[in-house]
C-alpha cells in the first residue's frame, strides 16, 4: 500500500534518471509533484504517464524552485527527491518503517546519499553525505520546514521547534554523472553559480584561497574521506573536487576585479 507521502521533485530534461527515480518510489508514495522549468526530452511524457502532477514554470534557482515543489505537496509526508536519486530498496523499507511507526515529536529525516559510478557505490569519496529530505507537511505550511542556503548549495531545514530529526538507514543513490569528464563540466557551470552567490552576499576571492583551496580540497577528499580506498574513482572524486573549488575561486576573484570597460574604469 502507498504511504501518506508525497514525493517533490523539480527537473529539466531528465528523462532517463527520473525514470529509474519514479520505478524506485512505485508503491511508496501517494503522490509525485514536478516542478518542471522546460523539458523537450521526454521527461514531460514520462510523469504524465506516470500519474505525477507536474508544475510548469521557468527556472528559478535551486532554493526557489525547490522550495515551489515543497509547498505543492498535498499529503502528510514529502520526500524530496532530485531527478538524478533513486531510492535504494534498504532506504525505501526505512522510510516505510519510518512513518508506519508515528514517533511522536520526530519533524523530519535524514538519509545518506553515495554517488553511483559505473555500476557502483563510492562508500568513502564525499562520504558521509547526509541529507534532510523528509519532512512533515504541517511544518512546511507553519514555515518551520523550507529550502534555504546559496545556490547552488541549497539545503533543506527543519525549525528546532518543530521537534527531532532522525537518520534512516539505506542509500539514496545519486546518479549524478556517468564520466568524471562530464562532471568536470558540471562543476565549472556550479562555481560559476557558487561564485557569483559569494560575490552576491559580499564575499571576495584571495589569492592564498586561490591557492591553499585546490590542494585542500582533494586531501580531504582523498585522505581524510579515504577516497584512495574507492580505487581510482576516489582519487577521480579528489581531482574534481580540487578542480571545482580552483574555478570557484578564480570566477571569484574576477568578479572583484573592475572591468576597464566598466562604469567604475
Amino acid at each position: 500500500m502507498t504511504l501518506p507521502l508525497s514525493i517533490a521533485t523539480v527537473c529539466r530534461n531528465n528523462r532517463q534518471t527520473m525514470e529509474r527515480v519514479l520505478e524506485s518510489v512505485a508503491g511508496l508514495a501517494g503522490e509525485v509533484v514536478a516542478v518542471d522549468s522546460g523539458s523537450t526530452d521526454g521527461t514531460l511524457e514520462l510523469l504524465s504517464a506516470c500519474g505525477a502532477r507536474v508544475i510548469e514554470t521557468q527556472w528559478k534557482g535551486h532554493v526557489a524552485t525547490k522550495q515551489m515543489a515543497l509547498e505543492a505537496c498535498e499529503l502528510e509526508w514529502i520526500l524530496h527527491l532530485d531527478s538524478d536519486e533513486p531510492v535504494e530498496p534498504a532506504l525505501a523499507a526505512s522510510i516505510r518503517a519510518f512513518i508506519d511507526r508515528r514517533e511522536p515529536g520526530v519533524a523530519g529525516a535524514r538519509v545518506n546519499r553515495k554517488i553511483w559510478y559505473r555500476g557502483r557505490l563510492l562508500e568513502h569519496a564525499w562520504q558521509p553525505e547526509w541529507r534532510l529530505r523528509l519532512v512533515r507537511r504541517e511544518h512546511v505550511i507553519a514555515g518551520l520546514a523550507r529550502w534555504a542556503g546559496a545556490d547552488p548549495h541549497d539545503r533543506l531545514d527543519v525549525d528546532a521547534r518543530a521537534g527531532r530529526v532522525v537518520d534512516l538507514p539505506g542509500t539514496l543513490r545519486h546518479e549524478s554523472f556517468v564520466t568524471f569528464a562530464e562532471h568536470l563540466g558540471k562543476q565549472l557551470a556550479l562555481s560559476r553559480i557558487a561564485a557569483e552567490s559569494m560575490h552576491r552576499a559580499g564575499q571576495r576571492g584571495s589569492l592564498l584561497r586561490l591557492i591553499g583551496s585546490p590542494p585542500g580540497a582533494m586531501f580531504k577528499q582523498v585522505v581524510l574521506k579515504q577516497g584512495w580506498r574507492d580505487g581510482i574513482p576516489g582519487w577521480l572524486a579528489g581531482g574534481t573536487a580540487a578542480a571545482g573549488a580552483l574555478m570557484k575561486h578564480l570566477i571569484l576573484l574576477e568578479l572583484g576585479e573592475k572591468s576597464p570597460d566598466g562604469p567604475g574604469a
